[in-house]
């Protein structure tokens, strides 16, 4: 029986990508730290994982996470009080498929949505 995914996606600087999910988003380092290449981050249930890839170009990543919660708004406007940037195409808004949702860019252009079902 499937129970949860980790989805795995790009950086470039490890540093970068630790201080923007830890510091600004919130999020807690887990497992080894002795893996350069790797970084592994939680909050709540959620667990996101990151491969370093120097050669990246940001303009042509097309990492996407949606990220499912049960309180939208408070995430939002936590967010918001951090001054986390949100995405100028994915402001908080409820969608015609019946989830509130909103965007943000990571430093390497992976896009995370979160929503809510309505």
């Amino acid at each position: 029986m499937l129970n949860s995914i980790c989805p795995k996606l790009p950086m470039r600087d490890r540093a970068v990508t630790k201080d923007f999910y830890l510091n600004t988003l919130g999020f807690e380092q887990f497992g080894s730290d002795e893996h350069a290449e790797y970084l592994m981050v939680q909050k709540d249930d959620v667990q996101i994982h990151f491969f370093l890839f120097r050669e990246l170009d940001p303009k042509q990543n097309y990492g996407q996470v949606y990220i499912r919660t049960n309180a939208i708004d408070d995430v939002y406007n936590t967010f918001i009080a951090s001054g986390v940037p949100i995405h100028p195409n994915g402001p908080l808004q409820t969608k015609p498929w019946g989830q509130r949702e909103f965007s943000i860019l990571d430093p390497d252009n992976n896009l995370l949505t979160l929503g809510q079902t309505m």
